[in-house]
């Protein structure tokens, strides 16, 4: 079996279990990303009976309603009694990094907006201390050679997400800053301080939107670890 295939089981089973924690009749926010997808499958063919879904993205849009899930608009749902989501890193007291699929600030108005916060990932997610993974910032272009600037202040070198050597274009039409070499020890801190330099629309640290419960796959089994 290949590291990825091995990869890919991890987050096949925790997803699984994500979909036994959902109880009938819910309305269900859905994150973005390749765990996540492993979820929409697993809620699909699980033929559980919910009120519907809230998407936080158009790809994961496409996927819930391609597989015959109802999704709605958040002002439909205005209140989501489970989100849940992969994350790109995740540490001991549920603060994590997200936005690797460039739908961070859907992803937290969505979590926002739920009662609960569900973190599927595998092992490799797990760590002491946010940063290890670039932290992703969703930004409006302009903006972009001043907050270079500051995230080089604190230590960090941030560029310009590319895709085919042109500035990634988000599903909210903008563009995303990746945040390389940081320590993130005060996450809460962290996320207030860089909320208020203008330009930024969304930093990728989901400290005040922090996970509830994280299903961790490791070879072993699912570990469930709530905060």
């Amino acid at each position: 079996m290949s590291s990825l295939s091995s990869q890919d089981h991890l987050k096949a089973t925790v997803a699984k279990k994500a979909v036994q924690l959902i109880k009938p009749q819910s309305w269900v926010g859905v994150g973005t990303g390749s765990t996540v997808n492993f979820f929409i499958d697993a809620l699909a063919a699980s033929g559980l009976p919910i009120k519907g879904a809230v998407s936080s993205s158009e790809a994961s849009t496409q996927r819930l309603q391609g597989l015959g899930l109802r999704v709605f608009s958040i002002e439909e749902a205005p209140t989501l009694d489970v989100y849940v989501d992969g994350a790109d890193e995740i540490d001991p007291r549920g603060f994590m990094i997200k936005g690797g699929g460039a739908a961070l600030t859907r992803e937290k108005i969505v979590a926002a907006q739920s009662k609960s916060f569900i973190c599927i990932v595998d092992q490799s997610k797990w760590v002491q201390t946010l940063g290890v993974f670039p932290l992703p910032v969703e930004i409006i272009p302009m903006a972009a050679p001043k907050l270079i600037e500051r995230f080089k202040a604190l230590g960090g070198q941030a560029s310009v997400r590319l895709r085919d050597g042109l500035p990634l274009i988000t599903d909210n039409q903008q563009h995303i800053l990746d945040v390389r070499g940081l320590q993130i020890t005060d996450p809460l801190a962290f996320e207030t301080l860089v909320n208020q330099w203008p330009g930024v629309i969304t930093v990728g640290v989901f400290a005040n939107q922090k996970a509830s419960i994280c299903l961790l796959g490791t070879p072993e089994g699912v570990r469930t670890i709530e905060f």
